[in-house]
């Protein structure tokens, strides 16, 4: 259907396909009678999966019932102002019967503003790509694991890609095993449209060592990610998600099952009160993407050696909310030749069907 419309029961999935695929970044939700029944954002979606729902649920289940909506006579000025107090690109626009007619973007109406999507509200963001990779040895002893190719393209530059399509205008890129590779490739970043900026560690001061190097204090939030990632995911997204959650750090998450082959007992003493048979656990897992809020920086002053994970536990023992951020996109990480092979399979076959 048109104006992103979709049925109740249309799987959740779905969704996501139209929300992706149309720069006004919602999807609605109509009965067979063409009223309108709710909307869905990017923001939906991923709450639903965070309350256990999957993407083949129905759309109704996750779907905003309330939307703000106007009538589809509506003057200009009144939907920019409607979008600014509601704190939203996008409103549909229904009849005096609550017919759904269409749906109406901000840069339907502005043309100034950017088209091309949402843009990640970041300072900057930074890539730890220190890392010697010995897992995937012979292939980095003489390239850096964020250097191998994967559909072509070396795996940092597809992050440095994604970065400055999402608008983030500077990357530090944090080097140590054979940054010079990096560095003669990427040179300024000019080529690239992006201005980079390097962060050279002299020791190992962890996963997270490359921040303490950081020559300035950054005023709004940053984007921290692994230089051995891979992700179609979008980082305005994550930005919006960050924000709208006032979060001091955001962890991406991948949706992890374990299925257990076997019949599990659940036992009280030494009797059993159930039997499970071959369950599926559900984890949500860290995906080693960040948005970190500058109060959560502060928090480095007194350590000589950091993890992501222990700025984490530092903000959840000092109270300070970390909030998780589903990616229902593509994600891999890069760490084994298994991983490398199955990520260059996908991006051939996206290759392909370009």
């Amino acid at each position: 259907m048109s104006d992103n419309r979709l049925s109740p029961t249309a799987p959740l999935m779905e969704a996501v396909r139209s929300i992706e695929t149309s720069r006004r970044r919602m999807a609605v939700v109509v009965g067979e009678d063409g009223k309108l029944l709710g909307t869905l954002t990017d923001g939906d979606v991923r709450r639903a999966l965070l309350a256990g729902g999957t993407l083949e649920m129905p759309v109704a289940q996750a779907m905003n019932a309330k939307p703000i909506t106007a009538d589809v006579d509506s003057a200009p000025d009144y939907l920019i102002d409607l979008m600014r107090k509601g704190n939203i690109l996008a409103v549909p626009l229904v009849d005096s019967q609550g017919h759904f007619q269409r749906l109406i973007h901000l840069t339907d109406i502005d043309q100034r503003k950017s088209a091309r999507g949402t843009t990640a509200e970041f300072e900057f963001a930074v890539i730890m790509a220190g890392g010697e990779g010995m897992r995937l040895r012979p292939l980095t002893e003489d390239i850096p694991k964020p250097m191998l190719k994967v559909g072509g393209t070396p795996l940092l530059e597809r992050q440095v890609q994604q970065l400055a399509a999402a608008g983030i205008k500077r990357v530090y890129i944090a080097l140590n095993y054979l940054g010079h590779v990096i560095e003669n490739h990427f040179g300024d970043g000019s080529r690239f449209d992006i201005e980079i900026r390097y962060l050279r560690e002299q020791e190992k001061r962890g996963t997270a060592g490359g921040l303490f190097l950081l020559p300035e204090t950054p005023a709004k939030p940053i984007l921290v990610m692994n230089g051995d990632i891979l992700t179609t995911s979008d980082f305005g997204s994550l930005s919006a998600f960050h924000q709208s959650h006032a979060a001091s750090v955001t962890v991406a998450a991948i949706d992890y099952h374990v299925n257990i082959p076997y019949g599990v007992l659940r036992a009280e003493g030494a009797y059993v009160s159930a039997l499970v048979e071959k369950p599926s656990e559900r984890f949500l897992c860290n995906a080693g993407m960040y948005a970190v809020s500058p109060e959560s920086l502060s928090l480095l002053q007194h350590m000589t050696y950091c993890n992501m994970t222990d700025i984490i536990e530092e903000c959840l023992t000092k109270k300070l909310p970390v909030a998780v951020f589903p990616i229902h996109e593509y994600w891999s990480d890069v760490g084994t030749p298994d991983d490398l092979k199955k990520a260059q399979e996908f991006f051939n076959m996206v290759s392909e069907d370009a």
